[in-house]
């Protein structure tokens, strides 16, 4: 009883082994969708399941609707299968083991007659400067101009396969080294114009035309990029550089014949990086944050008062010329003809009236000075203020690295570069804003005091010769 149970389960899994292969096309074939969440996943994988049990319910159905000889027969046919599958394998494992032996005793053979001709020590040698150059031209963006064919390895890879391969290297890779290396190094030495991707700032890879000179920088439309090594493709730099290397590189585009004038990275794009990370003014005036905006404010209005008080003396010292050239017929248009005029005393009795004459011409004087010192004291005060404001921005600054330090647990330059920038920015700042002003209010005391001069010069000498006259007369 026993064994015929055994029987029966031998012929049902051998029935159901015969079955399988006619039930996997059809639910691989059911399977036309790939789930896009992890819920469609999870239904297609209860419905899978749901379905596999199904059809073992279906093949163990059929198989036990058959008679005893059908079983007997398919059990046998199993068996039969399985004993040719089984020799057939045996006989390839016996092939595979001698193939691989007779392999090895081949490469052994050829290693001893490089040995014999010294060429062990040439492949070694090739294998070295293989795997130098791999990593030169894994960083080149001369890759770029000479991608691999279709199922070739890239340049750098077939470099670094080669150097570390242990076995003996054909005709046709020692070739290819020397091919790789001394295009490299003719492409060095060379200008080229060609189409290669380039990704756009949009995340989009475009076939463009790329202008790439030697293996230092590329340009494509007027526009720098950057080269990405581990995806072997261009970038458009996301900020590009100042204006004036700008149009250094649109001639260089235009550019059909001789000498042009273009811009070389010698370090190979780290120099271009550096460049192009460097704040802008606008940028290192936001890391100042609100001292560095009360610090622009300050000196703009120091800039502006400079610019009106300027304009106003020059049109003083204009109409003082003038009335130097006039003194006969004084004018109210102007400080020295003011002056004149504040003189109303009696000529006859000019040396009685001499005091109070002086007195007039000085009180007059010293009304016109507050329109030409006018601003000068908000230049002062400005010029002090600046290094102050400055120094408070610095201290905060360091109080934010301090705090930085303090949070991280170390003393990681990136974490610190805030703190510094803005104590730095703020510095800057100030000084910025008061030394111009220092200058620009020793201009416009300069130009005051030379109109004071002037008014205190022409008023002695109008009373000196007033007096001198009616002594004589």
């Amino acid at each position: 009883m026993a064994k015929t149970r055994t029987k029966s389960a031998l012929a049902a899994a051998a029935a159901v082994a015969l079955l399988v292969p006619f039930t996997l096309p059809v639910h691989a074939q059911d399977q036309k969708t790939a789930a896009t969440d992890l819920s469609g996943l999870q239904q297609s994988v209860l419905h899978s399941r749901d379905d596999d049990i199904r059809k073992f319910e279906q093949a163990k159905k059929d198989y036990d609707s058959w008679s005893d000889a059908m079983k007997q027969q398919k059990m046998q046919e199993a068996q039969r299968t399985r004993d040719g599958l089984d020799a057939a394998s045996k006989k390839l494992q016996n092939e595979y083991s001698a193939n691989e032996l007779k392999i090895n005793g081949l490469n052994d053979q050829l290693r001893k007659k490089a040995m014999d001709l010294g060429l062990a020590e040439v492949f070694g040698l090739a294998r070295q400067v293989a795997n130098d150059a791999s990593t030169i031209l894994q960083q080149s963006l001369i890759t770029t101009q000479f991608p691999p064919a279709q199922g070739e390895q890239s340049r750098d890879d077939f470099l670094r396969a080669f150097s570390s391969s242990r076995t003996t290297p054909t005709a046709a890779d020692l070739q290819r080294v020397w091919t790789e290396i001394s295009r490299e190094m003719i492409a060095s030495g060379q200008v080229a114009k060609y189409q290669t991707k380039v990704v756009q700032p949009n995340g989009e890879a475009q076939q463009t035309e790329v202008i790439r000179v030697g293996p230092f920088t590329a340009i494509s439309g007027g526009k720098f990029l950057a080269y990405l090594p581990a995806l072997r493709v261009f970038n458009v730099v996301p900020r590009q550089l100042p204006s004036n290397f700008m149009s250094i590189a649109q001639r260089f585009t235009s550019a059909t014949s001789g000498y042009a004038q273009a811009v070389v990275d010698s370090t190979r794009g780290v120099l271009l990086g550096l460049y192009v990370e460097r704040p802008t003014i606008p940028e290192r005036i936001k890391l100042g944050q609100a001292v560095g905006y009360v610090i622009i404010i300050v000196g703009v209005l120091g800039a502006l008062a400079f610019v009106f008080q300027l304009f106003s003396l020059v049109m003083v010292r204009l109409a003082v010329g003038s009335q130097l050239k006039n003194l006969d017929k004084p004018s109210a248009n102007n400080p020295l003809g003011r002056v004149l005029l504040a003189f109303k005393g009696d000529k006859s009795r000019i040396e009685e009236d001499a005091d109070v004459a002086e007195l007039r011409i000085t009180e007059a004087v010293l009304k016109e000075v507050p329109k030409l010192e006018r601003f000068q004291a908000f230049l002062r005060l400005a010029v002090a203020a600046g290094p102050l404001l400055g120094l408070i921005g610095t201290v905060w600054g360091m109080i934010l690295t301090f705090q930085s330090i303090n949070e991280s647990g170390s003393s990681d330059p990136k974490l610190m570069a805030t703190g510094i920038g803005q104590a730095m920015i703020a510095t800057v700042l100030g000084l910025g804003i008061a030394i111009p002003l220092l200058f620009a209010g020793a201009l416009l005391s300069t130009l005051s005091r030379a109109v004071v001069q002037t008014l205190d010069e022409q008023s002695a000498g109008m009373l000196a010769e007033s007096i001198e006259k009616q002594r004589r007369a």
